[in-house]
């Protein structure tokens, strides 16, 4: 694995679609999940703890191995890493804000904001899931000498990525470097689309994939979240690929945390390959009928699953604790 210019084969490969959902992720069991000040002040999603680090944590552990179950039980094949007690990592659940997985081979290690998440980065963890998984990395883009300059880019939440336009969707924030999302989809054969979005408040939502998700054949944005002068080239964009169904939500649902989903690529014994649209329980009771018809329409299955701690007390929901793993092409 290694940092180098791109070879006539990638290049080539980079103009080839790219299939939007994958079949495999890779998730951390958490070992010292809690509330994190030190990513308190740049999230405004994350609460005060509601009770005692003890019970959060038991909490914790309840909800990631009934959403480890849940997926397993649609067909998707998960990857469940550990983290370790000592040092305290308290967001480590969440793994796409440090590495991403890519259908050419690349894996990215991005810049973190937090020091406390860096340590989540550790290189025994990546070895042990590229192996577990099968993914060959062909190629390493290491991002995280960004830290020492301070701008950031964190993974698949500051960058929402339709692979099959190949457009990289970023929101501007603290933890999402417009310069460092431009590198990034130099390297990996993208177009960045950056822009600014807001909470009711005015304050920049801290990563992009809380706003917005793009699956197979729909995509969710709250439009009324971003400013008025980027909105319509937004929309425009996401409206290029008329085989999606382009569904907008308001910042209640965003709040309810309706705009942090993912589409996963499945496989039913009677069905062959399938799709499931994966919610938390909050962003489902959040939406009402006919967007969830419209959902519907659009995916085989659609699984709605409980994490009310990760949400409250880590500020992130079921797709911030899931990293894809795609298949490499050949």
């Amino acid at each position: 694995m290694r940092n180098g210019r791109v070879d006539e084969k990638q290049f080539l490969m980079r103009r080839t679609p790219l299939r939007q959902c994958a079949g495999t992720v890779f998730m951390v069991r958490p070992a010292s999940f809690g509330f994190n000040p030190e990513t308190a002040a740049s999230n405004g999603m994350q609460g005060a703890p509601p009770a005692d680090g003890a019970s959060i944590a038991r909490l914790a552990q309840a909800e990631f191995n009934s959403y480890v179950r849940a997926l397993e039980s649609e067909g998707v094949r998960v990857v469940v890493g550990a983290d370790t007690p000592e040092p305290a990592r308290p967001d480590a659940v969440f793994p796409n804000n440090w590495l991403s997985f890519h259908a050419d081979g690349t894996l990215v290690l991005y810049p973190m904001l937090a020091p406390n998440r860096r340590l989540e980065r550790r290189e025994e963890l990546v070895e042990w899931v590229c192996e577990s998984a099968g993914f060959r990395p062909l190629r390493r883009v290491d991002l995280t000498a960004h830290e020492r300059t301070g701008r950031f880019l964190e993974g698949t939440g500051s960058l929402v990525l339709d692979h099959r336009a190949r457009i990289a969707y970023a929101s501007r924030s603290s933890r999402t470097d417009e310069s460092l999302a431009r590198e990034w989809a130099r390297e990996l054969g993208y177009e960045a689309v950056v822009f600014d979005a807001s909470d009711a408040r005015g304050e920049p939502y801290y990563h992009t994939n809380v706003i917005m998700w793009i699956g197979s054949r729909s995509a969710m944005l709250c439009a009324e979240a971003i400013a008025p002068a980027d909105r319509e080239r937004v929309l425009a964009q996401l409206r290029q690929d008329g085989d999606r169904e382009l569904i907008e939500i308001d910042r209640n649902a965003v709040a309810a945390f309706a705009g942090n989903m993912l589409e996963l690529a499945s496989w039913d014994e009677a069905l062959g390959d399938t799709s499931v649209l994966v919610m938390s329980a909050t962003a489902r009771a959040a939406l009402d009928g006919p967007v969830m018809r419209r959902l519907r329409a659009c995916v085989d299955s659609i699984l709605a699953v409980p994490v009310p701690t990760f949400e409250c007390v880590g500020g992130g929901s079921v797709r911030c604790m899931l990293a894809e793993i795609p298949e490499v092409s050949a």
